[in-house]
């Protein structure tokens, strides 16, 4: 049984490339029109119960995959030639991590022992496959924890701090009057994301990291953290902190004061170049007991082959992460799927339906759709697709990816923040124009958008690279949309980031899809702009990637 299954599995792969081949045939064309009921379709189902919120190791994220697949061999994608891909799946092996309730943190000064209370003031487990960590260290406070040559700033200044417990601020120092532009001025550079954080911390040595939350610093409420925390965290083997996590503002300024410091000074001196580290009289005492498991996830990866004898070797990469936060069942008993409609159901499903019609319109250069896994979990899938790349970075010409879309209405512009970075944007205003689009007035990435998504891994590889129309988390509302009154659909759209990694992020049937097949129809159109055109999009001179050789 086994064998005919297989054997009807490349058969049908055969099938699929003697289908696409024909379409070869036809020579390279304009884009396609972009199918709006088989979006609706794709994003109905891949939201639905049934695939339980498409959890990082869990059945869900395993039916979610298989559909996928099954649709790539429907629509006529051909499996990648390479050895890092069997059939149209890229094996991604990490680490799952789930804190366990006997865990604690504790922290003394003098006679004082303050222990915070899990999941409301504090938050926190363990990465890279520790079961057991147990904690002892003195707890400083190292500012915003960035060490930035191009900027002339180091929070550390040589301090050994092996072995300490690190308390930072998240976000970067703010713009003064004399260095507007410092750390990117109003916008969130790459030092101010918490992943950073994290890795600054690993690289000093530290014992653990806790991060102080606010709403206006980290862009998004407690209940981000919170429901991160509370789920199964995932990570690559040997790679994190035996202790990482959040403070609640609150909880971290009662912390300071039993230590004898007051956490607005501290905060204040943090924004000056001449900060250094400073010992709390506090300590740490903490146990982190990990439920460790490993997991096999997949990166889905279909093709359309280039048409050009020479192009052809090169690729453009449309991209959109399948994964969302599963299912959980509290301590009541009550089942919680977090179906993650919005994030990313809607770009997995429009790369599917742009996939649809890709295959029988072929562009010069090859065109890759690909759909990562473990988005949530630190954008792990497509940092495997980087380290492992089943197609040569230095053959990428740009990667087009879909996260989040826009689920109110169709706009008279079209959001293109992180395309500037190259000259991208010059392809994205000449495809626009063709659509009678305006393109979106900038707006400061506040959140740092343009590090959050997985498009961001291919830019650290030298690949120009941007999240496609991010209607939901740039701009607050900003989108000129059709319909009127405008500010109600504005509104629809702010209002979704109280939905955000929360249980309200479904489907509806009565959305209006037509802005999403929009957005999808853009993608597609500046992809075959990219894939059709002979020179290779580059960085522009001075961006943070420009210099990294391709």
């Amino acid at each position: 049984m086994r064998v005919g299954t297989m054997s009807l599995k490349w058969f049908l792969y055969a099938a699929a490339a003697l289908f696409a081949g024909e379409a070869l045939a036809a020579g390279p064309q304009s884009a396609p029109i972009v199918s709006e009921p088989s979006l609706r379709a794709h994003l109905a189902f891949l939201a639905d119960d049934l695939l339980e919120g498409r959890g990082t190791g869990q059945r869900g994220g395993e039916l979610a995959v298989r559909y996928l697949e099954t649709q790539a061999l429907r629509i006529g994608l051909q499996p990648l030639p390479s050895p890092q891909v069997h059939g149209f799946l890229q094996s991604v092996k990490i680490i799952g991590s789930q804190t366990l309730p006997d865990s604690y943190a504790e922290f003394i000064s003098g006679n004082q022992i303050m222990k915070p209370v899990s999941g409301s003031e504090i938050v926190f487990g363990s990465s890279g496959g520790r079961t057991e960590s147990n904690l002892d260290a003195q707890v400083v406070f190292v500012g915003y924890g960035i060490r930035a040559p191009e900027e002339r700033w180091d929070d550390f200044k040589g301090t050994d701090l092996k072995g300490k417990l690190l308390i930072m601020m998240v976000n970067d120092p703010q713009a003064t009057a004399d260095e507007p532009q410092r750390f990117g001025g109003a916008a969130l550079t790459y030092y101010g994301r918490w992943t950073y954080k994290y890795e600054e911390a690993a690289r000093q040595g530290a014992a653990g990291v806790l991060l102080i939350h606010t709403t206006p610093s980290a862009t998004y409420a407690w209940n981000v953290p919170q429901t991160s925390f509370t789920h199964e965290r995932f990570s690559l083997p040997d790679v994190g902190n035996a202790m990482e996590g959040w403070l609640q503002e609150s909880t971290a300024r009662q912390l300071f004061a039993a230590a004898g410091q007051n956490l607005d000074q501290l905060r204040a001196a943090a924004e000056r170049r001449d900060f250094r580290p400073v010992s709390l009289n506090l300590r740490l005492h903490a146990k982190v007991h990990s439920r460790v498991r490993q997991v096999e996830q997949f990166n889905v990866i279909g093709m359309v082959p280039g048409t050009d004898p020479v192009l052809k070797k090169q690729a453009v990469v449309y991209s959109a992460h399948w994964d969302h936060l599963g299912i959980e069942t509290d301590a009541s008993g009550k089942t919680h799927i977090f179906n993650g409609a919005i994030d990313n159901a809607s770009g997995s499903a429009a790369l599917l339906a742009m996939a649809e019609t890709a295959v029988t319109h072929p562009t010069r250069r090859t065109q890759i759709f690909l759909w990562p896994c473990a988005e949530e979990q630190y954008l792990l899938g497509s940092a495997a697709y980087i380290t492992n790349p089943p197609w040569p970075l230095a053959a990428t010409a740009a990667d087009l990816n879909l996260d989040s879309m826009n689920f109110v209405a169709r706009t008279r512009d079209i959001g293109v923040e992180g395309s500037e970075r190259s000259n991208l944007y010059q392809s994205a205003q000449k495809v626009a124009g063709k659509m009678k689009l305006k393109i979106a007035p900038p707006a400061p990435d506040l959140g740092g958008a343009f590090f959050r998504a997985d498009h961001f891994n291919f830019a650290r590889a030298g690949v120009p690279a941007f999240n496609v129309g991010s209607a939901v988390f740039s701009g607050d509302g900003h989108f000129d949309f059709d319909k009127q009154p405008k500010q109600v659909y504005q509104q629809q759209m702010k209002d979704f980031k109280g939905h955000y990694h929360t249980e309200q992020d479904r489907y509806r049937p009565d959305w209006d899809l037509s802005g999403m097949a929009q957005q999808a129809q853009f993608t597609l159109n500046l992809g075959y702009e990219v894939a059709n055109t002979t020179l290779m999009p580059v960085w522009h001179q001075g961006e943070a990637f420009a210099n990294i050789k391709r």
